[in-house]
């Protein structure tokens, strides 16, 4: 199958978003997990934007051995020296070079006019390029733009050296059906496609991040720059997990794949969260602490019989050690005997309905039960037969909470 790159931006726009902010070491330790973890590019900073970013970005690109290492630049020569400068001792460094191409960011923000725009994306790129042999070019709020500007823009930098244009949904204003036919007209209007890679940059306020980046790659993308936990800017850019994972389970729909060794997944999500002190949500897909927990009785008597029946990936499969039964008022009378013979307790059907109306009763008021919980109450209903003492809970491995 065709394979989709991965450009991960955690280490750049990930840490521009507000209480996200890493140090040169701690940047450094999550630049070495995402080699591990296999991405293909590693986004490592903003080398212009401060001293401390030069020198993350210095020590990444001094470090990093088999991933492309990529510093961010706007159109302009200074920002260009300060990455390349910052790259010089990278095994694989690349240029991302950046302007705005819609007619909002021209008027409001640049004050250029598109034929300004244009000049200076060309003599930036050229000049990038005639410093480094691999230059991206981004044209920032791409899907608020003027398609046919765009592609004129487009056209001229691949001319100057360009060999990745990357479409931004740079507000995550696009919606993925809107996102798809951007990157079909793209491909339609660039004189040789096949010259160039194609990248979506996608921003999550609307919450569509993630579907806007799988529509792109349904319509050529073959490059997707994203973030661990979909940390960015405002409501944070498409996640990485996430867009892997579907990808992976989802392959039969979308006939390609990624170089993401994707059971090094949640120990990457763990270690961001650790290094920034922000938490994953609970119900976050695939990193998140309920996304293989199960507390329903229906949803716990089909795990029980085959996980097949509520899991579309094994909790191994992105590096969780395992899926998690929760017992609480939703539970039911299945769950609760296969926990308790799992304790090696004995007793009859009518010992078992005692101590789920107990159980439910009690998890009413404390909402989740323990082992030690259930243990109790099933000492007030009935004397343990097998000997065991029933105030300690047992040693062993459980997917019980």
């Amino acid at each position: 199958m065709a394979v989709v790159e991965i450009f991960d931006t955690t280490l750049r726009d990930g840490e521009q978003s507000p209480g996200f902010s890493m140090n040169v070491a701690e940047k450094l330790r999550l630049a070495r997990q995402l080699e591990a973890l296999g991405v293909d590019i590693i986004e490592a900073g903003f080398p212009i934007a401060s001293e401390g970013d030069r020198q993350a970005v210095r020590a990444i690109a001094n470090e990093i051995e088999t991933t492309t290492v990529a510093a961010l630049a706007r159109a302009c020569k200074p920002d260009i020296d300060c990455a390349r400068q910052a790259l010089k001792h990278a095994r694989r460094p690349r240029l991302h070079v950046f302007i705005a191409t819609s007619d909002l960011h021209l008027r409001y923000k640049l004050r250029k006019t598109h034929q300004q725009v244009l000049a200076a994306a060309v003599e930036a790129v050229r000049y990038a390029r005639s410093h480094c042999e691999e230059v991206e070019f981004s044209a920032e709020d791409a899907s608020r733009s003027d398609r046919q500007y765009l592609c004129d823009v487009f056209a001229a930098v691949v001319e100057a050296g360009a060999t990745i244009l990357n479409i931004p949904d740079t507000v995550g204003y696009s919606t993925p059906g809107e996102f798809a036919s951007l990157f079909r007209f793209v491909r339609e209007h660039l004189p040789q496609p096949d010259r160039v890679k194609l990248s979506a940059h996608c921003h999550n306020d609307l919450g569509l991040a993630v579907a806007n980046s799988l529509a792109a790659i349904q319509a050529g993308a073959r490059q997707v720059e994203c973030t661990i936990n979909g940390i960015g800017e405002r409501a944070g850019n498409a996640a990485l997990e996430e867009i892997v994972m579907a990808l992976r389970v989802r392959g039969n729909l979308f006939g390609v794949e990624t170089n993401i060794r994707t059971e090094r997944i949640y120990t990457t999500s763990q270690l961001l969260s650790k290094i920034t002190g922000v938490a994953v949500q609970p119900n976050k897909a695939i990193v998140g602490k309920n996304a293989f927990a199960h507390e329903a009785g229906i949803h716990q008597d089909g795990i029980i019989k085959s996980p097949l029946t509520y899991e579309i990936m094994t909790p191994e499969s992105v590096g969780v050690a395992g899926r998690s039964l929760v017992f609480g008022k939703h539970s039911g009378r299945h769950g609760l005997e296969v926990r308790l013979r799992e304790l090696g307790l004995h007793f009859s059907r009518q010992e078992l309905e005692e101590c789920y109306q107990a159980a439910i009763r009690l998890a009413d008021r404390k909402k989740h039960l323990s082992t030690r919980d259930l243990l109790v109450v099933f000492q007030e209903v009935v004397r343990d037969s097998s000997g065991k003492s029933a105030s300690e809970p047992p040693a062993e491995v459980s997917p019980w909470e």
